[in-house]
């Protein structure tokens, strides 16, 4: 799991949809606008007559924007899936958070951040989805902490279908404990569970040492309770539509543990382990030195059975 989203955000409410043209032929901007500022994205259309299926895409943590890309590193990994999913005939919508790129506007202060804000822009974004007369279902693709976005937005406006790729399956502050239990040393340690341990009963803490203020500063607590009342393979049993879970085997950041345990508390998902795949959906070793490169270099393709997987699961829900 990455760090957590230490950004801003404020409450969305669905107030219009803009579209315009993009850069490639099968691709528009698409505008979802709201009381605090219009949130962009780019639609990708299959070159196909018709109604299509079409996938809401969703982000990993941080200010990841649209393309799947963290500030200073270009992988373009959501840009190629969405591509690789409209050559087989599904539509999406990828889209800047609040706070990222084109949407740097659509933010307010920092303390007003709450997790559910995540959940509400993405369920405006279905809801705009389904008005959308070219479109035959509507169904979401959560990466990595976005997966947990659309599992919650999926149940919120009853998704045909649901994907996870590199979701993970305990809490977010299980994942963060056991991260800084080896990060930090022991002294700081004890103060990261003394705070951890507040926020999960949902209090905030005044007194935070400022090695840690990056993590627990006081206005990003408010967001970090939110967060952490969700745990992944608790919520994916509440979801009523049919569930992919995808992960790679030699993704760093997620250990492919964790989709087992999504599939453990979700027994009917497809489960597909994508060999060879990481984080960023790229082929790669399972070698940290070995996939920078993937992480900052949009030359390499995505893994070549990723698409075929997705795509393949999303046309049958689509059928059914």
């Amino acid at each position: 799991m990455r760090k957590p989203a230490l950004w801003k955000w404020s409450t969305c409410l669905l107030l219009a949809v803009c579209v315009g043209a993009g850069a490639a032929d099968n691709e528009q901007a698409i505008e979802l606008r709201t009381a605090s500022g219009a949130i962009a994205g780019t639609l990708s259309l299959p070159k196909a007559p018709g109604p299509a299926p079409v996938a809401l895409i969703i982000a990993g943590s941080g200010p990841t924007d649209r393309d799947g890309n963290p500030p200073g590193m270009k992988n373009d990994s959501l840009r190629l899936l969405a591509q690789g999913l409209a050559d087989a005939g599904v539509a999406s919508v990828r889209f800047d958070k609040r706070g990222v790129g084109a949407s740097l506007v659509a933010v307010a202060k920092e303390s007003d951040l709450r997790f559910e804000t995540y959940i509400d822009d993405a369920t405006a974004w279905l809801a705009m989805l389904k008005a959308d007369k070219r479109f035959s279902h509507v169904s979401v693709i959560g990466h990595s902490e976005g997966a947990l976005i659309g599992m919650l937005a999926a149940k919120a406006g009853n998704a045909k279908a649901y994907v996870s790729i590199a979701g993970v399956a305990r809490g977010a502050s299980t994942a963060l404990r056991e991260q800084l239990a080896t990060a930090l040393p022991a002294p700081l340690a004890k103060e990261s569970e003394r705070i951890l341990a507040e926020l999960e009963a949902g209090r905030t803490v005044a007194n935070v040492p400022p090695e840690l203020a990056v993590l627990y500063r006081p206005s990003v607590q408010p967001y970090l309770i939110s967060w952490f009342r969700y745990v992944p393979s608790t919520e994916i049993k509440n979801l009523k539509m049919p569930v992919l879970l995808v992960q790679g085997s030699t993704d760093l950041q997620v250990p492919p543990g964790e989709a087992e345990l999504l599939h453990k508390a979700r027994p009917d998902a497809q489960l597909v382990m994508v060999q060879g795949m990481n984080h960023v959906l790229k082929e790669a070793p399972p070698d940290k030195a070995r996939q920078t490169d993937t992480y900052i270099n949009p030359k390499y393709p995505l893994a070549p059975t990723l698409v075929p997987a997705i795509a393949g699961f999303l046309n049958k829900v689509a059928k059914d």
